[in-house]
């Protein structure tokens, strides 16, 4: 006797290869986003300065983010004067180390959104999914004062 199931208000089906036993997946809870970052920088002038002060280029701001398909950066600038934002990314071997020198820009020189004392949220990467090891963002300050940048970033699995 075949095992059947109700495959719509009014018609039974027997359960085969080509009709397999409808599952409904029960009490799932969305994995929550790990916090990757909390940090406040002086945004100035300074070429190639990250998230965390550094202007070292091959030093990753963010590291261990091969497992997040895309990072959300909150951030609260305090000051309106013009500024851009460079996103640069890298995949690491087994032991941690780059696969090559230099990094790959995923976001070229781009001017930060908001004005001064204004919340902003940024995707990256914006339209497709990560998965790289290592990221650096880099922030620059393009014309006016230097002022204060308080960021968070999460990794959305």
């Amino acid at each position: 006797m075949p095992v059947r199931f109700l495959k719509n208000a009014s018609e039974l089906a027997d359960v085969s290869w080509e009709t397999p036993l409808p599952v409904q997946v029960a009490n799932a809870r969305p994995v929550p986003p790990d916090t990757l970052l909390i940090a406040t920088t002086s945004v100035t002038n300074d070429a190639n300065r990250d998230l965390l002060g550094s202007t070292s280029t091959e030093l990753p701001t963010l590291d261990g983010c091969m497992q997040y398909r895309k990072l959300v950066w909150f951030y609260f600038r305090a000051g309106a004067d013009a500024t851009t934002y460079r996103v640069l990314a890298r995949a690491t071997d087994h032991n941690g180390a780059p696969l090559g020198a230099g990094w790959q820009e995923i976001v070229p020189a781009t001017t930060l959104p908001g004005a001064a004392n204004s919340w902003g949220r940024i995707e990256i990467p914006a339209t497709t999914d990560g998965y790289y090891d290592q990221y650096r963002i880099e922030v620059r300050l393009t014309a006016g004062n230097n002022y204060f940048l308080n960021s968070k970033i999460v990794g959305v699995r």
